[in-house]
């Protein structure tokens, strides 16, 4: 797995680089110190993960994302992924505090989850594969930090309700059930059904809302009012 770092503190890029660079599948590419340099180091080196600092001079996390990503709408529900982004890296955002005041606005920018800038080796490189993998690293705090700026907000947006008619009812469930905070296991037990039942059904309601991954879907379902805040 590839991976670039975009961070404005050199101990940060330096102490993640050697931790990354030990382990045997990952391999750290390339830094940038703001989000301008890390979009030119992006296109230039095309990683699998990116590593982005939310807090940048010159061009912040946030707006680095929404580049990488290809979304200039600031829209979940619009799918605007096209050619450039099929191939676009997963981006685990950096932040000093687990409830950090961007989270709302870097997930629906794309961000595939968070890690705190003390994470451990073992939790650092754990991070890079899930993400690497396609899966959201969206601990439960973050879920309830992005619940409660919608209860706060009452929505941004209000984006077409009606490719949700295009799930099963069985779909519309689980996406429920991810909306509000639950894992694949917890939403297996609730369902008595298998977990690898819940992960084909989830896989099902990304391509059909044209959504990136859980974070995603959690924005849309809120947003769509499918759940709502204090559900």
């Amino acid at each position: 797995m590839r991976v670039v770092i975009v961070d404005d503190q050199g101990m940060v890029r330096t102490g993640f680089g050697v931790l990354l660079n030990a382990q045997p599948d990952i391999e750290v590419v390339g830094e940038a110190v703001n989000g301008e340099e890390g979009l030119r180091r992006v296109a230039e080196l095309r990683p699998d993960v990116v590593l982005m600092d939310v807090r940048m001079p010159v061009m912040d996390g946030l707006e680095a994302t929404r580049r990488i990503l290809g979304d200039t709408t600031g829209d979940p529900a619009v799918d605007t992924t096209g050619d450039a982004a099929v191939d676009a890296p997963k981006v685990l955002m950096l932040t000093t505090f687990d409830l950090d005041d961007y989270v709302y606005e870097a997930l629906r920018a794309g961000a595939s989850g968070f890690l705190l800038k003390d994470a451990s080796a073992t939790e650092l490189a754990d991070a890079v594969r899930v993400v690497a993998a396609g899966d959201a690293l969206l601990s439960p705090s973050i879920t309830r930090r992005l619940i409660a700026e919608f209860s706060r907000l009452g929505g941004r947006r209000s984006p077409a309700r009606k490719r949700l008619q295009e799930l099963t009812e069985r779909e519309t469930e689980v996406l429920t059930l991810v909306a509000r905070g639950l894992s694949n296991g917890e939403i297996a037990a609730e369902l008595v059904v298998a977990e690898q039942t819940v992960k084909t059904h989830f896989g099902r309601i990304l391509m059909k809302l044209g959504l990136r991954d859980r974070p995603q879907a959690i924005v849309y379902a809120y947003e769509v009012g499918l759940v709502r805040p204090g559900d």
